[in-house]
This record gives structure tokens, C-alpha cells and sequence, in this order.
């Protein structure tokens, strides 16, 4: 019988991310992660590939409890409400007891380029996610893209200030928050407000013809 290793997975991420900060990223082995762990090689590839999974791992269930809670939502219902709910529904796992270890994994990623490029692909990942459940719910594009791209969007916004130092706001709130600024942003770019703007070359060839006329003599 196996012997029993209560939170596996968290006390190897844990053990990982001390290590990755105080020796970096690439200077950390799994062998050192177990040890610090106090757990074997055998149970570290039971929950991970590799050391790089420990960074990502939640990726999967992310974009799951957001799919989920699109295609539950009640409808019929706007695009962009549905991309609230899916918000709201990843407040189940960015509790205010990860905010730490979120904010140590950010870390590590930001100071790895190749780590750098895996994020940006688990979020582009997250946003086509998006864009299948609101087709599923029958949205068309161009708008179930548009709203995913929104979505997406408003997720970056939302984790980069819930992971802020001086941050306790829920993750909820902070991603309603986003939700409204890019409205109103979105709103701004309309036509009936958009406010005409001359281009270098207008500006350019009024400048040139002012002085032209100014330099021409009176009659």
C-alpha cells in the first residue's frame, strides 16, 4: 500500500516556488523540489511533467470552470454577461489564500522568457476557450470572438491587480470592475464619439500653407 501524502501537489508547488526564487528558475531541479517537499521523485511526476507544470497546472481547470459556467448561464443573455459569469466562476480559484502564491509565481515568470511565452500561449489558449462556449451557446462571430478577446482581456487586467501588493479586493469584483472599464472604453471608440484627427501630413501641409500665406505679400 502507498504510503499516504496529504497535499501532495500543493506542498510541491510550494517547495518549487521557494526554490525558484531563491536560486531561479532554470538552477532548480525536481530532485531539489522533492527534497524540499520532503516527498520522492515517483509522487512529484504523479501531479506534474515537469517542473514547468507546477507553474501552469491550473491552466486546464481555468478555462473548465469558465466553459462551465458560459454554458449555464441563463439565457437568453448577453454576450457580455456570459463572459462575467466566466469571470466570477474563477473566483473558486484565486481564493484570498493563494493570492501569495500567485503573486510568487508571477514572479518566476516574469523573470523567464521561455516561461514568459508559455503564459502568453495558456492565455491565448483561455481566450479561443471563450470564443468555442459563447459559439456553443450560439453566438456568431464575429462578436463570440470579439467577446472572448474582451474577456481575455479583462482576465490579464483583473489577475494583474487581484496579485498587486496592496491588493483585497475579490477577484470578482476586480474582474466586474475591468468588465466596466473596457465597456466604457469600447464605448469611447464609437463613431458618434469619436472626435476627428488630422494627421501628420494635414498638420504638416496647413503648417507649410500658413506660413506660405504668411509670407506672401499684402495687396
Amino acid at each position: 500500500m502507498s504510503r499516504w501524502e496529504p497535499d501532495a501537489a500543493g506542498r510541491l508547488q510550494r517547495a518549487a516556488l521557494e526554490l525558484f526564487l531563491e536560486r531561479g528558475y532554470d538552477d532548480t531541479t525536481v530532485a531539489e523540489i522533492t527534497e524540499r517537499a520532503g516527498l520522492t521523485k515517483k509522487t512529484f511526476f504523479r501531479h506534474f511533467a515537469d517542473k514547468r507544470e507546477i507553474l501552469f497546472s491550473g491552466q486546464e481547470a481555468l478555462s473548465q470552470l469558465s466553459v462551465d459556467a458560459i454554458a449555464g448561464a441563463p439565457g437568453p443573455v448577453a454576450p457580455i454577461n456570459m463572459i462575467a459569469a466566466a469571470l466570477e466562476a474563477v473566483e473558486a480559484v484565486f481564493t484570498p489564500e493563494m493570492r501569495e502564491l500567485a503573486r510568487q509565481r508571477q514572479s518566476v515568470i516574469a523573470g523567464n522568457s521561455g516561461l514568459r511565452e508559455r503564459e502568453l500561449l495558456k492565455r491565448a489558449t483561455f481566450t479561443a476557450a471563450l470564443g468555442d462556449a459563447l459559439r456553443g451557446r450560439g453566438v456568431a462571430d464575429p462578436i463570440a470572438s470579439l467577446a472572448a478577446e474582451v474577456g481575455g482581456l479583462a482576465f490579464r487586467m483583473t489577475y494583474a491587480r487581484w496579485i498587486h501588493p496592496a491588493s483585497q479586493q475579490d477577484f470578482a469584483d476586480l474582474a466586474h470592475q475591468a468588465l466596466e472599464e473596457l465597456g466604457a472604453a469600447t464605448t469611447a471608440l464609437s463613431p458618434g464619439n469619436a472626435r476627428p484627427v488630422r494627421s501628420a501630413n494635414s498638420f504638416g501641409s496647413t503648417h507649410a500653407d500658413e506660413r506660405a500665406a504668411g509670407s506672401r505679400p499684402e495687396r
